[in-house]
């Protein structure tokens, strides 16, 4: 009986193990450098975050013995679960009037407009400047004798200064707003570029209206960049300290000012990683049922 066929198939067989394990040291040789690089990035910091929230600190003694106090004492704060739920529902306003107002801008850039690049370029002068002093003009716009103030005045439309428009959550939203803007606009502009021209034409040829084809053709499409500008918006938004310091005042605080004190300040870093790993959850959980929502609203509106 001739043995070398089942030789030559246990040899062909070792060699394609042998080249599969190659391959696949390859792959984790690449890959190596970016693990490593976000391990040292995110998930290191994060480690040492959620090791914190565990201590304890008195102002300069800190204690490793692993404890819940800082979770309870978080919890039973009714300023705490104020600014959260704050929080959350400022960057929920923010993330609606801004992808609002940036839908029909994407829309027209990627549906009507003939310079398109000149468009984006628009979108992104903003970036060119400091986010501080995109902040500070707006201070200087909705203050007491700002421009807005001003130009009610000088047209006789008020008789003296607004006081609202300023340090409260109507100007962090308004800022917040324009700040974030173009972080909504791109998502949208490419999921729009995506949509196939003959799709809107086939729709027409069946009897549909612009708007229907817009509502049945249009919308549904662009649901994955609406979502994604959300999350976009949403999840840096509620972490946000800058913006409510500079314009929000006491009516305008949000979580991150407290987490800022607590590792500032009031030097308990225990306290202010406790913070920080709630408003993380709270953040994931409103994130996932907005994917959620998105994508079974798009799916509805099919």
């Amino acid at each position: 009986m001739d043995k070398r066929p089942l030789a030559t198939s246990k040899n062909t067989r070792c060699s394609r193990v042998i080249n599969l394990r190659s391959e696949t040291a390859k792959g984790y040789a690449l890959s190596a450098p970016a693990t490593l690089y976000v391990g040292f990035l995110v998930a290191a910091p994060l480690a040492i975050l959620i090791a914190y929230s565990f201590w304890t600190q008195t102002y300069v003694t800190l204690d490793k013995t692993l404890t819940l106090q800082n979770y309870r004492d978080a919890l039973a704060d009714p300023l705490v679960r104020h600014l959260l739920l704050r929080s959350i529902m400022i960057a929920g306003a923010v993330t609606a009037v801004t992808v609002a107002t940036a839908y029909p801008i994407a829309y027209f850039i990627a549906m009507k407009a003939n310079k398109k690049t000149i468009w984006l370029l628009l979108i992104t002068i903003p970036f060119w400047s400091s986010y501080l002093l995109r902040v500070f003009a707006w201070k200087l716009i909705l203050g007491f004798n700002g421009v807005m103030n001003s130009a009610l005045l000088w047209m006789g439309l008020i008789d003296e200064p607004l006081t609202f428009l300023l340090y409260n959550e109507f100007a962090v939203v308004l800022t917040l707003a324009h700040a974030w803007a173009p972080f909504a606009i791109l998502p949208i502009y490419v999921s729009l570029q995506k949509i196939d021209p003959s799709l809107l034409e086939a729709a027409t040829d069946l009897g549909n209206s612009k708007f229907q084809a817009f509502r049945r053709v249009t919308l549904p499409l662009t649901i994955p960049g609406i979502i994604a500008a959300c999350l976009i918006i949403f999840i840096p938004t509620v972490g946000d300290y800058v913006t409510p310091s500079l314009v929000g005042g006491s009516d305008g605080k949000m979580i991150a000012n407290l987490i800022q004190v607590q590792f500032g300040a009031a030097n308990n870093w225990p306290l202010g990683a406790t913070l920080s790993l709630m408003a993380m959850l709270s953040v994931g959980f409103v994130a996932i049922v907005l994917v959620i929502t998105g994508t079974a609203l798009g799916k509805r509106i099919r």
